[in-house]
């Protein structure tokens, strides 16, 4: 099931036969625009993209404003640090932000306590060296998000802190979400009110991919999982319930966002009333009636390199993430 009608974007295919002037769902647009047809780029090295319809059919980012205008959300996943991936997000806002409609950034990167800060940066108050460490930015925000940041200040268009704080996050990967009830208001701001942890595809999902650990902890660390979906889609939610008109484009990466689950499920809990559009990277097409894709668009670039060859690479580097994670601190006197 389709999040985003593939009617409306397979009128601005670019792999037409000749260039008509090909009529727009009226819903999208008052007037027929002319499409002109272009070949799919090739993909040749990690700063290359295509995107393709669910069908497999080429678009061009330029007819992405009129066939996403129906969406009130764009869901852009991401393999963390690819190139391509990165560039596309740019390009995206890009044409989005010179539309007809008003349109948000909406970052999994920033959590909400930075969106003052953030918002000082926008309005030029503060320089990036104090956005970077007093908004707690990835390592790397300079080479992969600067580009939307500073696209977004340009056109003066809001971006939106949407996360959870990693460290209350990682403290509910710990002791479950019943460590929400140690934190004082403003803390529990931070986070999404409900966190719904029950048995739904995006657990399944998340389950199968966990190959370590016992069942409850493992549980707790879904919790975890969860609290950054919900609460990035609590923060999409309220922003458009004060912004009505606007459009909002969230990137996250790829398991919060393919195949409509993890943030989508929790947008349409909030709101069903809101139109999704989700647009995950593949290093392969795949056919629309594939399990594997559900997506309304296929953003086709290189596969990224092989992590770990050797297995014991593999756990010396999951022996480093259990270190760091011993120096975490949280309070723990009366959870049980």
């Amino acid at each position: 099931m389709k999040l985003l009608s593939i009617a409306i974007i397979a009128s601005f295919l670019t792999g037409c036969a000749t260039s008509t002037k090909t009529p727009v769902s009226p819903t999208a647009a008052a007037t027929p625009i002319e499409i002109v047809p272009v070949e799919a780029a090739s993909i040749e090295t990690f700063y290359d993209y295509q995107l393709y319809t669910a069908h497999g059919e080429p678009v061009s980012i330029h007819a992405l404003p009129i066939a996403l205008a129906n969406a009130d959300v764009i869901l852009v996943g991401e393999w963390h640090t690819h190139p391509g991936i990165h560039r596309f997000q740019t390009d995206l806002l890009r044409v989005l932000s010179k539309s007809n409609r008003s349109v948000a950034l909406s970052m999994e990167q920033f959590s909400r306590p930075s969106q003052t800060i953030i918002d000082e940066y926008l309005a030029s108050e503060i320089g990036e060296q104090t956005l970077m460490s007093q908004a707690n930015a990835w390592p790397n925000y300079e080479s992969d998000y600067r580009p939307l940041v500073e696209l977004a200040k340009h056109n003066q268009l809001d971006v939106i802190a949407s996360n959870a704080p990693k460290p209350t996050v990682r403290c509910i990967g710990r002791l479950g979400l019943a460590y929400l009830d140690k934190l004082d208001a403003t803390e529990r701001n931070y986070v999404a009110e409900n966190i719904d942890t029950s048995e739904t595809p995006y657990k399944e999902k998340f389950m199968r991919s966990m190959h370590h650990g016992n069942i409850d902890q493992t549980n707790k660390q879904y919790a975890a999982q969860l609290t950054w979906d919900a609460t990035m889609a609590e923060s999409i939610v309220d922003y458009l319930e004060s912004n009505p008109n606007s459009q909002v484009m969230h990137i996250a990466g790829k398991f919060h966002i393919e195949n409509g689950l993890g943030t989508a499920d929790q947008i349409r809990k909030l709101n069903p009333n809101l139109t999704i559009a989700v647009i995950n990277p593949a290093s392969e097409l795949m056919t629309a009636d594939s399990d594997a894709n559900k997506s309304d668009m296929q953003l086709l670039v290189l596969s990224p390199p092989v992590r770990y060859v050797k297995k014991e690479n593999r756990m010396n580097a999951y022996k480093h993430l259990k270190v760091r994670n011993d120096d975490l601190q949280c309070q723990t006197d009366t959870i049980k």
